[in-house]
């Protein structure tokens, strides 16, 4: 095979595919070396002068039970007192947090509803799963919810999570088929598509700054993404973990993400040093990261296990301050109140906890 220049001669592909290879892991080296010279102190050194925190006093409050399977997501509404969940009983709730009362219950078209969000404006939801669509549900007293259902788009694998960016105008979804997409409610039409990700898309989050145009996506190929919006760029990418990673959030000054990961590990990436800053693990977990939040200052990142538990950690010390304990089976979504008071959880065990 020739080019019609006549410069470059490649006659065996395998083989260029191969120096190529090589080449790109040479670069990735040398990229690491130059990150390492910058490297000078751990961000938990520079933490140590700070005063060790109070001792939390989080005690489960509410117990909202309804499903009849595994609860797999659930969302916050801004109006700091409605829930949605989603289950794999086919089943999507909205919960009164304060009174733990179901105010909807949604059976869907599908089981394995592995997404659910609620809109800023709270008055419609969106979710999807193992059906590969995003379905979005206006919410109202007047008429049945399931009556004024739209399906808005449709990846060609599952839906594993969805966001509304801003505005109730617009989802950005993450699917298995290992894209994001962006779609417009009103018109059901895709805006734009991110195709960067090696394997299934697991977890999605949106940046916390004024403009919102940029959002972090995180999978089964071990990478998180830093995307621009407008352009359907990726914009910065981050490696470290060892296996896939399940869940990924913004840091609230949207200059870092925190992942979660199946290899038992938490990992905080700072996006201006362009690089991992903090590990959050210890000897004796050995169970996986499904979900996790930061409270509204940042300085504590809450994480549900696979071993029933919620780990609380202090972001700058990268040390553990305490274990929430009161789930039965393995925690599958966590979310902190829009304003910080309370920490949601869901779980294989068909319910959800409200701590505070």
């Amino acid at each position: 095979m020739a080019s019609d220049g006549g410069g470059l001669k490649i006659d065996n592909p395998v083989e260029s595919i191969e120096s190529l290879s090589k080449e790109v892991e040479k670069l990735k080296a040398r990229l690491e070396e130059e990150r390492q010279k910058l490297n000078d102190v751990a961000l938990s050194t520079v933490a140590e002068r700070l005063d060790p925190l109070p001792t939390l006093n989080i005690k489960p409050r509410r117990v909202l039970k309804g499903h009849q399977g595994k609860v797999l997501c659930s969302d916050w509404s801004l109006d700091k007192r409605h829930i949605v969940s989603s289950s794999q009983d086919g089943k999507m709730i909205i919960w009164d947090a304060f009174t733990t009362n179901k105010e909807h219950a949604v059976t869907m078209p599908t089981t394995w509803v592995m997404a659910c969000a609620y809109a800023p404006s709270g008055n419609m939801v969106a979710c999807g799963g193992l059906d590969n669509k995003v379905t979005v549900y206006p919410l109202s007293f007047e008429e049945d919810v399931s009556s004024k259902k739209r399906a808005i788009g449709t990846h060609t694998s599952y839906m594993s999570c969805c966001l509304f960016p801003n505005s109730d105008q617009q989802i950005l979804t993450g699917s298995g088929d290992s894209t994001c997409a962006l779609w417009d409610v009103e018109c059901a039409q895709l805006l734009q598509s991110f195709h960067g990700h090696g394997g299934d898309v697991m977890s999605l989050d949106l940046s916390p700054s004024e403009t919102g145009n940029t959002f972090v996506s995180a999978g089964c190929d071990r990478q998180a993404l830093v995307w621009d919006m407008r352009t359907g760029q990726c914009v910065q990418s981050f490696e470290g973990h060892e296996s896939d990673i399940n869940t990924v959030k913004f840091y609230p000054s949207g200059d870092a993400i925190a992942t979660g990961s199946d290899d038992a590990t938490c990992r905080l990436f700072d996006l201006r040093a362009d690089r991992e800053v903090a590990v959050y693990s210890k000897q004796s977990i050995i169970f996986g990261v499904n979900s996790l939040d930061f409270s509204i200052s940042g300085r504590f990142l809450f994480a549900g296990y696979n071993d029933y538990t919620v780990n609380v950690w202090d972001t700058l010390k990268c040390v553990r301050l305490t274990i929430l304990y009161g789930h039965e089976n393995r925690v599958t979504c966590l979310k902190v109140s829009p304003d910080g008071t309370a920490l949601s959880t869901g779980s294989w065990d068909f319910t959800l906890r409200i701590w505070a």
